[in-house]
């Protein structure tokens, strides 16, 4: 799979399990090359409550995407959410020792290293630190420090702290069914990827992904992210509460939801009624589409109400914290009828439904550009970028090359994975004054918040590989 610079995508949802595979062509733009579904019975509001059941659904969502693609699975990039997942505004700072001396990489991580020594909650773990604007010696409002000068480096900090064992729980899953882990990725994250422009990101916007059993909260300014919250409700507690005021079983209720149901009551007639088979002989039941709206529409204004209040937290009507490109509504509950509207008429914001279809190539189904598969194209994409990033990594496995790179200091070992490419010697050696040294390889520069990202995550991801070898 490596060869071919396949990446695979899992989204483990708590209404279904989504697993798809893809690559960028020639364009840039990603080619779906199989997906597979299954419905997710051991999860509960993002959070796996049934290790068996959840196994058995990632087993059978990733068969179905190889038999789709024929290709073989072996590791995955797999989505964090659920209702454990809560984030922290910090600042931090380091004193160095040499002001003269130009601020590197190492700076930046050694101030990550310490914002992650935070004493958090009793069973709470940091998963997320992500650098937002920096501060040299006073100067504020520096989004990439590297290769400036300065004794006292400060950054403000968007950390993102959800419940280890809920965490691990998901490592177990993956690992038992039979594939690697390769990466952890905040599933709001992963969905702002999928819809999300860059230019919205710099104007400032709010991304709600409205899933099954939680609603993901992701906002953006001046590119960078602010804010993250997920709220506990989604479209299954819309399910329950149709099944419940009409008296009809849940299968029905979903049914009923996808295809009568609007979160606009005003759109129905009083005489509009729809009729459902009765259970085993019964008379049928006619449900007026006015009253099923209002049910809907109850729940949904609670739902965006909450979400409305944690945007009203991070402070969006400050002028410079304003949201100008508004909201963006994503997720299997953004296909709900009339949902924009009600959304727009609640915050006052302008709103839009997300297609991940922008960064698709052109020949991909309809169903795949659906709001739906946001996160798994998210998914898919964040997988894609890692890869690529750890390209120039080597593999391995019994004993260690000595090659001397020419204007690259040498370095203690090499620790990471990966393929050794054909004439990797030579086409390392080409690099000119290379801007960073990794591992004792040479890379091409990269933006200061993309590298903290993936190297955290890869941190992080040996920690719970670790953590599941030694509780075999």
């Amino acid at each position: 799979m490596e060869k071919d610079n396949i990446a695979v995508g899992l989204d483990i949802g708590t209404t279904k399990i989504v697993a798809m595979i893809g690559k960028k062509n020639e364009y840039g733009k990603l080619e779906i090359l199989g997906i597979g579904k299954s419905k997710s019975l051991g999860v509960a509001r993002g959070v796996v409550n049934n290790i068996t059941q959840t196994i058995q659904s990632i087993q059978q969502a990733i068969l179905e995407a190889e038999n789709n693609s024929g290709y073989k699975i072996k590791d995955v990039v797999v989505g964090i959410a659920g209702q454990h997942i809560r984030s922290i505004q910090h600042t931090d700072y380091i004193s160095r020792n040499n002001p003269e001396e130009v601020i590197g990489e190492k700076d930046i991580q050694l101030l990550i290293d310490q914002v992650n020594k935070l004493a958090m909650l009793p069973g709470e773990e940091i998963i997320h630190v992500l650098p937002q604007e920096f501060k040299i010696d006073g100067q504020s409002e520096i989004k990439e420090p590297i290769g400036m000068y300065g004794g006292r480096l400060e950054s403000s900090f968007h950390v993102v702290v959800g419940q280890a064992s809920s965490i691990r729980n998901v490592g177990r899953c993956i690992q038992s069914s039979g594939i690697e882990l390769s990466g952890l990725t905040l599933e709001p994250l992963a969905s702002a990827d999928a819809v999300l422009s860059q230019e919205e990101k710099e104007a400032g916007v709010a991304l709600i992904d409205i899933g099954g059993g939680t609603t993901d909260l992701a906002i953006f300014k001046d590119g960078i992210i602010r804010h993250t919250a997920v709220i506990p409700f989604g479209g299954n507690v819309i399910t329950d509460d149709i099944k419940e005021g009409c008296s009809i079983i849940e299968k029905q209720a979903e049914l009923l939801k996808i295809k009568f149901g609007s979160a606009w009551p005003g759109e129905n007639k009083d005489n509009e009624i729809v009729s459902i088979p009765g259970l085993r002989g019964r008379e049928p039941k006619e449900i007026s589409l006015k009253n099923l709206s209002k049910i809907i529409h109850a729940r949904v204004v609670e739902i965006v109400e909450q979400v409305f209040a944690e945007i009203k937290a991070y402070g969006h009507e400050d002028p410079r914290k304003k949201l100008i490109a508004g909201i963006v509504l994503t997720g299997g509950g953004a296909q709900l009828k009339h949902i924009k509207q009600l959304v727009e008429y609640i915050t006052g914001m302008d709103t839009r439904i997300g297609y991940p279809n922008e960064h698709l190539a052109g020949n991909s189904s309809e169903e795949i550009s659906s709001p739906l598969f946001a996160t798994a194209v998210g998914l898919v994409m964040n997988s894609i970028e890692n890869s690529t990033q750890s390209a120039v990594r080597m593999e391995l496995v019994n004993e260690q090359p000595k090659v001397v790179y020419r204007n690259v200091p040498a370095q203690p070992q090499i620790r990471h994975v990966h393929e050794v490419e054909e004439n990797y010697v030579e086409r390392v050696e080409t690099f000119e004054q290379p801007r960073e040294v990794r591992n004792n390889v040479a890379v091409k520069d990269e933006s200061t918040e993309t590298k903290i990202r993936r190297s955290f995550f890869d941190r992080y991801v040996d920690k719970i590989k670790d953590f599941l070898d030694n509780a075999e």
